[in-house]
C-alpha cells in the first residue's frame, strides 16, 4: 500500500483520485531555481551603487561577501524549515503552521499584490529596454514586456517539467554571461591593482551607516532565493533535494557575486566603478570594444528573462496553497488533470505582472516592496525557533543555532527599519496594502 500511494504522488493523482502536483523536480532543478531567483540584472548594475557609498576595493567586495554571508545563514534556516515541513507554498507553511493561517495569508497577499508580480512587472521592462536596444527596432516596450510574461505563463501552463527545463537553460545562459564577464574583465591590461587602505575613514558611527547603506542594494541582488521553497510540493525528495538546492545554490552565487564584483574593481578601480552606472557593460567595453559591451546586454537581457521565468515557475504555487487552505479563490487550487500544475494560479500571476506593467506604477511599487518583503524573512527566521520548542529537528540542522538563525533574523529588521527611515511614504503604501489583506483575510475564512 505504501508503495502505491507514493507511485500515484510521483504519477501526480492524489489518494482521493483526484488531480494532484506532480513530484518531477529534482536536487539539480532545486538548484537551478535557487540561482534563477537571485541572479537578476542586480548583479551587472548594482557594484556601482556600492562603491559610491563605500570607496575602497577592500570595503566594496567586502560588502558583497556579507551580503552573501546572510544570505547563506538564511538558507540554512530555510534548509531546515524545508525538512520541517516540507509541503506545497514553501515560506507559506512556515508561516501558517508557526503563527496563524492569517499571517500565511498576509504574505500570500503581498507577494501577489506588491513583492512578486511588481518585481516581474520591473523586470520584464528591463528586459524590453535591453531588448529593443539589442535588435534597434521602435517597438514600445509595453509590447515586448507584455508578450514576454504571456509566453512564459503559457510554458508554465504546460508543466512542471516544461517550466523547470526553461529556467535551467535560462539559468545556464546566465552562468555563461558572467563568466564571460570575468573571464574578459581579467585580460584587461594595467588593470587597477594599486595597493589602498582596507578603510576609507577611521572607524566611526558614520563608517558602519555608509557600509550599512551599501549593503542595501547587495541584499536586494541576493534577494529571490527563498522561493525556491515555494516547489516543495513538486521535488521528489523536498527533505534532502531543497536543502541541497538552497545551500549549492547560494555559495555558487556568492562566488560569482564576489568574483563580478573583484572583476569591477580591479578594471574600472573604486573611483571608477563609483562613476559608471553600466559597470558590466564598461568592463566589457574595455576588453572587447562595443562588441563586447552588446554581448553583456545581450547577458543582461537573457538574465532578466530567467529571473521571470524563475518567478513564474515558483509563486503561483503559494496562491494554489492559499486556495487549498480554503483562504483564496476555490478555483486557483485546481490542477489541470492533463499537465499537473495549477494552472489558474499560474494564470493570476501573469495577469496580474501585465496590468502592473501596462499601469506603468512598477518604479513605485519597486521602492515599498522591500519593507513587506523583509517584514516576512523576519518572520520566518523567528519561525525556526518557534518549531524548535515544539518538536526536534527532522534531517537538516541550521549549523550554529540559534546564534546564527538570530543574526539572519535581525539583518533582517535592520533592512526594514532602515528601509522606513529612507523612504516612510512609501513603505507605509507598502504597509497600506498589506493591511488590507485583514478583511480580506476575515471574509474568505468566513466563506470557507
Amino acid at each position: 500500500m505504501r508503495a502505491g500511494r507514493g507511485s500515484s504522488r510521483r504519477r501526480g493523482v492524489s489518494e482521493a483520485g483526484s488531480p494532484a502536483l506532480s513530484r518531477r523536480l529534482g536536487a539539480f532543478d532545486a538548484t537551478m531555481i535557487v540561482m534563477g531567483g537571485i541572479i537578476g540584472s542586480g548583479i551587472f548594475i548594482n557594484p556601482y551603487v556600492v562603491a559610491q557609498r563605500v570607496h575602497t576595493p577592500a570595503m566594496i567586495i567586502g560588502a558583497w561577501a556579507a551580503g552573501g554571508v546572510i544570505a547563506l545563514l538564511g538558507a540554512f534556516a530555510y534548509a531546515e524549515l524545508a525538512a520541517l515541513r516540507p509541503e506545497v507554498g514553501g515560506q507559506y507553511a512556515y508561516l501558517r503552521d508557526a503563527y496563524h493561517p492569517s499571517v500565511a495569508f498576509m504574505y500570500g497577499w503581498a507577494l501577489l499584490l506588491i513583492v512578486q508580480s511588481g518585481g516581474m512587472a520591473a523586470v520584464a521592462a528591463a528586459f524590453a529596454k535591453y531588448t529593443i536596444s539589442l535588435i534597434g527596432m521602435a517597438i514600445p516596450e509595453w509590447t515586448i514586456a507584455v508578450i514576454t510574461l504571456l509566453i512564459l505563463t503559457l510554458i508554465n501552463c504546460l508543466g512542471v517539467r516544461s517550466g523547470s527545463n526553461t529556467q535551467s537553460v535560462l539559468m545556464l545562459l546566465k552562468l555563461a554571461a558572467i563568466a564571460m564577464l570575468i573571464v574578459a574583465g581579467a585580460t584587461i591590461s594595467a588593470p587597477h591593482a594599486a595597493a589602498r587602505a582596507v578603510l576609507d575613514a577611521p572607524m566611526s558611527s558614520d563608517l558602519f551607516l555608509r557600509f550599512g547603506a551599501a549593503m542595501t542594494p547587495v541584499m536586494f541582488a541576493y534577494g529571490g532565493w527563498q522561493t525556491a521553497s515555494f516547489v516543495s510540493g513538486e521535488l521528489a525528495r523536498p527533505r534532502r533535494d531543497l536543502p541541497i538546492g538552497l545551500l549549492v545554490g547560494i555559495i555558487g552565487v556568492i562566488a560569482l557575486y564576489v568574483g563580478v564584483t573583484f572583476i569591477c574593481v580591479r578594471a574600472l578601480g573604486a573611483d571608477g566603478l563609483a562613476h559608471t552606472s553600466t559597470p558590466a557593460s564598461s568592463v566589457m567595453r574595455l576588453a572587447l570594444g562595443e562588441r563586447g559591451a552588446r554581448l553583456i546586454a545581450a547577458g543582461i537581457a537573457i538574465s532578466t528573462l530567467g529571473f521571470l521565468s524563475q518567478s513564474m515557475l515558483t509563486a503561483p504555487r503559494v496562491y494554489y496553497a492559499m486556495a487549498a487552505d480554503g483562504l483564496f479563490f476555490r478555483s486557483v487550487g485546481r490542477i489541470s488533470a492533463k499537465t499537473q500544475v495549477p494552472v489558474v494560479a499560474i494564470a493570476l500571476q501573469g495577469v496580474v505582472a501585465v496590468v502592473i506593467t501596462l499601469s506603468g506604477t512598477y518604479d513605485q511599487i519597486l521602492s515599498y516592496v522591500v519593507s513587506t518583503d523583509f517584514v516576512f524573512f523576519g518572520l520566518t527566521g523567528l519561525a525556526l525557533f518557534i518549531f524548535r520548542r515544539r518538536q526536534p529537528p527532522a534531517g537538516f540542522r541550521t549549523p550554529g543555532h540559534p546564534v546564527t538563525t538570530a543574526i539572519f533574523t535581525a539583518s533582517c529588521w535592520i533592512v526594514v527599519i532602515a528601509t522606513i527611515v529612507k523612504s516612510p511614504v512609501n513603505s507605509l503604501i507598502g504597509f497600506g496594502i498589506l493591511a488590507a489583506g485583514l478583511p480580506a483575510y476575515a471574509w474568505w475564512r468566513r466563506a470557507a
